[in-house]
């Protein structure tokens, strides 16, 4: 075997320690990780077949129940942040000439209609400008007119701060023998949801927002309508990655014994499991509460400084993150430049359709305190005295 000399070397950066700042982070996510999930991340390694972290997913996926309510079977954690559980859904429920009804009232709305669209499926968009939702009359004619499959709508936009009502959609798309697919990464845990109630066949969801987990996992659930359409495919899922068969088994959600499927993020699991556990100790019904008062309260100090909420009806607004319309003059990206520098505040500013109108402040799970409202505010005002202004 040929002998050849090294013709990189070690690079300098990685011979130092690693400098990590310490940040506030308020936008929409990930958020700071909740003590008891940060030592989570200290836990030894097992391996991800060994009996003791069956029985931690075991418990993640009771964990997953509860925060859907739903008593699905077919309920589990996937490798990858919440846009693979989106895809997940996608390439499991859907094959090529599929009709595919998408409410787009933001990116998230625009990110499965592309993967629609990607998987071959006749994908019809219901294009709403940012800010608005989808009503149960707009999806009804979209249902009679266009004959889906599957409907698509995502709970929390959160490019545009937007919580989207469910009420009313899962019997709607029954009468249409039609299943509902709903994206919950942004509002879980910060405002009601009831899966197996609302009649909502699919719902997906994120560890870095409410949850104050590290990103890497999304949390997923099936019905058993959702179940037997996967289970009756005439062609397999375009990925083997996210074939929920093999998921479903890999978990435990059948009565076959365990294979192997893909070694799981097991350090991750553990942060998912804690953070789980930290809900149902808090209660989902306080954290709902919790997050609906702290966010009011932040309303009302945004609306003192004279700033405008992007979504202007209440019952409207997603608690978890609070879209603000850019002020007159002002470069958004200066703004946010300066709560980072000056006070180690993250917010952002708007995505997909609303990029460049909107800066969003996210108050997810441990972050949504009125003390964290206070600090946020008084950043804004300083930086609203001192960022420059275009002089129209």
């Amino acid at each position: 075997m040929a002998s050849y000399p090294l013709l990189v070397a070690p690079p300098e950066a990685l011979l130092k320690p690693m400098s990590v700042p310490r940040q506030l982070l308020l936008g929409p996510g990930p958020s700071n990780l909740a003590p008891r999930v940060l030592a989570a991340g200290g836990q030894q390694m097992i391996s991800h077949m060994h009996k003791d972290m069956y029985q931690i997913m075991e418990e993640i996926k009771q964990g997953i129940q509860y925060v859907f309510q739903t008593k699905n079977r077919l309920t589990l954690a996937i490798s990858g942040s919440g846009h693979a559980a989106m895809e997940a859904a996608l390439f499991n429920l859907l094959e090529p000439g599929d009709s595919f009804l998408v409410g787009v009232n933001g990116i998230w709305g625009q990110r499965a209609a592309e993967v629609g669209e990607r998987l071959g499926a006749r994908t019809h968009r219901m294009t709403k400008d940012p800010g608005s939702h989808c009503s149960l009359q707009e999806v009804e004619e979209g249902l009679a007119r266009h004959k889906p499959v599957l409907l698509f709508l995502t709970q929390g936009e959160s490019s545009s701060g937007v919580l989207q009502p469910l009420d009313g959609f899962g019997a709607l798309c029954r009468r249409y023998q039609c299943l509902l697919l709903v994206d919950c990464v942004a509002s879980l845990g910060g405002t009601p949801i009831h899966m197996d109630q609302q009649g909502i066949d699919v719902l997906y969801s994120g560890s870095q927002k409410v949850l104050n987990a590290p990103p890497g996992t999304a949390l997923i659930s099936f019905s058993d309508k959702a179940r037997d359409k996967v289970y009756a495919r005439k062609t397999k899922p375009h990925s083997f990655y996210l074939d929920i068969k093999l998921l479903a088994n890999f978990w435990g959600c059948d009565d076959e014994p365990r294979m192997y499927h893909h070694t799981t993020p097991v350090i991750n699991l553990f942060g998912l499991r804690e953070s789980l556990a930290l809900i149902a100790e808090e209660g989902l019904e306080n954290s709902w509460q919790r997050h609906r008062e702290v966010t009011s309260y932040l309303h009302g100090r945004l609306q003192e400084l004279g700033l405008q909420l992007f979504v202007k009806n209440p019952a409207l607004r997603l608690p978890t993150v609070t879209t603000v319309a850019v002020p007159a003059g002002y470069n958004w990206r200066d703004i946010i430049s300066y709560l980072r520098d000056r006070f180690s505040i993250e917010i952002t500013g708007g995505l997909g359709p609303s990029l460049g109108k909107v800066l969003r402040i996210g108050l997810l799970g441990c972050n949504a305190t009125r003390e964290n409202v206070d600090r946020v505010t008084e950043a804004l005002k300083e930086a609203l005295q001192h960022c420059p202004r275009n002089k129209l």
